[in-house]
């Protein structure tokens, strides 16, 4: 495993609650663009809740490349190895030749302990999750759970219930089947879906609160009256986990900043990078009263090449803060809310509801453009005529950054380093400078005193077969699921162990873990504490 020594801070002192908070691609551009709209909107409030804290700068990046996506770039700030795109907390193989760091080829595919893990089972801390995607995507998922696949919610999901994460709020009602739900229920969670009463009632420790199917609405199409903003999620976390009498580990994600920036949509990026700062603003409060709090704000990488000022608009330089930022300004709807209205729209209507939500004058050539496209359902075309137009997401987007100023390079991740800030107790307490992701991962081991988690990882994802060496033991599957059998026969003991949970059966006793088991199909391997082999001797 990769052992890295940082003392870009004071002497490391252990604080009792750690917030981690990731404003998910968000580049040093889009900061700017978002201080700058509400500066434009709010003379009187010219700085974001961020800027007294920046501090530095964050290079993140996959094992094998420069440019990382959410799985790999977060799976490093939680394990300190950085992985391969894709893959959630879990050790990437080797790749010599382009590797950034050596890596130890017999490693490939190891579920890695996480900073979160490690704190419930080392320091009895509560964990949370805040978040506004679907609950087992990227971010949230490299927390507390382990796959080489991000895309495999089927063994995300049930990782992420049965790590007993303490808080967990944000999307993906549909991500939670009965027997997880059941789970949770069982084990004293309170458990809301789609219920913002319920979420806002809540006085016990214990919460699974989701809303939607998969991913929440975006903070300009947010209803109030439906789904609670970034900040009130991420109050109400605080709220909770602050019950527990050894401190917190609490990681909160502006999701769909990334989302917004791959749709190169500058409306959603700079007001959920704004809910992002207001979250920002209520964990910094909460760490001032409370003097034991460490707050992190940091994004995983970048996205877009968003620039404020683009070739496309004439002397861009030279505009004033009205031709930067009014149009935008005026924007009600991100651009996917409106291509969802105007797809049942009627095309006598469009004009006016377009006008409605973006202040701008459709012209007759664009407003012909999205009758022809392929997804107006109200078109007079034949559905082979609409095939060949363009979609309704294209036209829409060029339409609105028409009336921008705002430049994009990419609607993919960028390599660029990101912003990193920190408020401590101690303002000498915090890293400063130009640092990597592995050196964060240590800052936040380091601030929490939780160990080596390369020797965790040894210890509570070690191979069943080498756990196992000196026993009888079979894998078989269990409606397409692996089940691993190991025997002692000489004490007429079975252990049975089931994937992505953190039960086993000693003939029929149940014994609960207090790590996650994790299978993996390309090493045909159950990854286990290394103390199930003293359970067959009981």
């Amino acid at each position: 495993m990769l052992t890295f020594v940082f003392s870009g801070y004071g002497q490391a002192k252990r604080v009792k609650n750690v917030i981690l908070m990731i404003p998910d691609g968000a580049s040093w551009a889009t900061v700017s663009s978002a201080r700058w709209y509400q500066r434009y909107l709010n003379p009187g409030k010219p700085n974001l809740h961020l800027d007294p804290y920046i501090c530095g700068s964050v290079l993140t990046y996959s094992s094998n490349a420069p440019i990382g996506d959410s799985a790999p770039t977060t799976s490093c700030f939680m394990t300190g190895v950085p992985s391969r795109a894709g893959y959630v907390s879990t050790y990437p193989p080797a790749d010599p030749e382009n590797d950034i760091v050596p890596l130890d080829s017999t490693m490939a595919y190891q579920p890695m302990m996480t900073v979160l893990e490690a704190a419930k089972i080392f320091n009895r801390m509560a964990a949370g999750l805040v978040f506004t995607c679907e609950f087992p995507h990227a971010t949230p998922a490299d927390c507390a759970s382990h796959s080489y696949n991000r895309g495999k919610y089927a063994w995300i999901a049930p990782q992420m219930v049965h790590n007993n994460i303490d808080v967990l709020i944000g999307g993906g009602t549909k991500h939670l089947n009965g027997e997880c739900k059941n789970y949770l229920i069982k084990e004293g969670y309170g458990v809301y879906m789609n219920d913002l009463n319920g979420f806002r009632s809540y006085k016990g420790n214990k919460m699974w609160s989701l809303f939607c199917d998969d991913d929440m609405p975006y903070e300009l199409d947010r209803d109030g009256n439906l789904y609670p903003s970034l900040s009130e999620m991420t109050a109400k976390a605080i709220e909770t986990l602050s019950k527990n009498e050894n401190g917190f580990f609490l990681m909160v994600e502006g999701s769909k900043i990334d989302w917004a920036a791959h749709a190169n949509d500058p409306a959603g990026m700079i007001t959920d990078l704004l809910a992002f700062d207001e979250a920002f603003g209520v964990a910094v409060d909460f760490a001032k009263k409370n003097g034991e709090t460490v707050v992190i704000a940091v994004p995983d990488h970048g996205n877009s090449g968003i620039s404020i000022g683009s070739n496309n608009c004439p002397n861009y330089s030279t505009l004033t803060k009205d031709e930067l930022f009014k149009n935008v300004s005026q924007f009600k709807a991100t651009a996917e809310t409106i291509v969802e209205i105007l797809k049942n729209t009627d095309k006598d209507e469009i004009k006016d509801v377009f006008r409605k939500y973006t202040n701008i004058d459709l012209s007759d050539d664009v407003l012909k453009k999205i009758l022809s496209s392929k997804d107006y359902k109200k078109s007079s075309l034949t559905a082979e005529e609409r095939m060949k137009g363009t979609s309704l997401k294209k036209i829409i987007t060029e339409t609105l950054n028409s009336h921008t100023c705002f430049g994009f390079t990419t609607g993919g991740h960028t390599g660029e380093e990101v912003f990193l800030a920190v408020y401590a107790p101690e303002s000498s307490f915090r890293p400063a400078g130009f640092i990597t992701n592995i050196e964060l991962n240590k800052y936040m081991t380091d601030i929490l005193q939780i160990g080596n988690l390369s020797e965790h990882t040894a210890k509570y994802f070690a191979k069943h077969s080498d756990v196992f060496k000196t026993r009888r033991w079979k894998i078989t599957k269990n409606n397409d699921l692996p089940v691993l059998e190991v025997e002692n026969a000489g004490r007429k003991n079975k252990l049975t162990v089931n994937p992505y949970t953190n039960t086993v059966l000693l003939n029929d006793r149940e014994i609960r873990l207090n790590s996650v088991v994790v299978y993996v199909d390309r090493t045909d391997t159950f990854y286990l504490p290394e103390s199930l082999n003293e359970v067959l001797d009981y």
